[in-house]
């Protein structure tokens, strides 16, 4: 059985190369982390089984530009999956996930253990995550997602939603208060508000 210093080394030679990770890439609103995590569960989950198998994991993160080896993918993710399962669960996906933000964001720790004791102003950093969000969307950074922002995004996560513009459109303008035919950041926030409560 493997020891979890391994598995820590693995989990850090896995995704080393493939991105740089920066603080700021974890949410730390847990309503929009759960959000996200489900999202990102589903659409993993591509026979829609309710488990990701190492290969529907290993297809994302290829999709995602991240090449991984299988290899080291499957041995790192084993230790999350129950013994009569082929894959993981979403709550062993969330396990996971909360094993790669502590391994990644060792520092950030302290801060958490802070937030805890009343200093971390949850609002404000609920704020500077929902702007790191709004710039995935951004791609030309002039402060507004235009229907074609959005579809390439909704591609790059396997959307089917992206190969028909008039339903991008449809999406932009539900959500488009002022009807300038874009999102800004006070939309996008309202909008991601609504989802984290529903």
């Amino acid at each position: 059985m493997e020891t979890s210093t391994t598995t820590a080394q693995n989990q850090k030679s896995l995704l080393k190369s493939s991105s740089s990770i920066t603080n700021s890439f974890r949410l730390r609103s847990p309503s929009l982390n759960s959000v996200r995590l489900r999202r990102i569960f589903d659409l993993f989950d591509t026979d829609h089984d309710s488990l990701i198998s190492v290969d529907e994991l290993s297809r994302a993160l290829v999709l995602l530009g991240l090449e991984t080896d299988i290899r080291e993918l499957d041995s790192m993710i084993k230790s999350y999956i129950q013994p009569e399962n082929n894959g993981l669960t979403f709550d062993d996906f969330q396990a996971l996930h909360k094993s790669l933000g502590e391994l990644f964001f060792e520092d950030a720790v302290g801060d958490d253990e802070d937030a805890a004791a009343g200093s971390y102003d949850s609002s404000k950093q609920e704020e500077v995550d929902l702007t790191e969000a709004f710039k995935v969307f951004d791609e030309d950074g002039d402060g507004y997602i235009s229907a074609k922002e959005l579809q390439v995004v909704l591609e790059k996560l396997g959307f089917a939603e992206a190969s028909e513009m008039g339903r991008v459109e449809m999406m932009i303008s539900s959500v488009d208060r002022n009807a300038d035919g874009v999102v800004d950041f006070s939309e996008f926030k309202d909008m991601m508000k609504n989802i984290a409560l529903k």
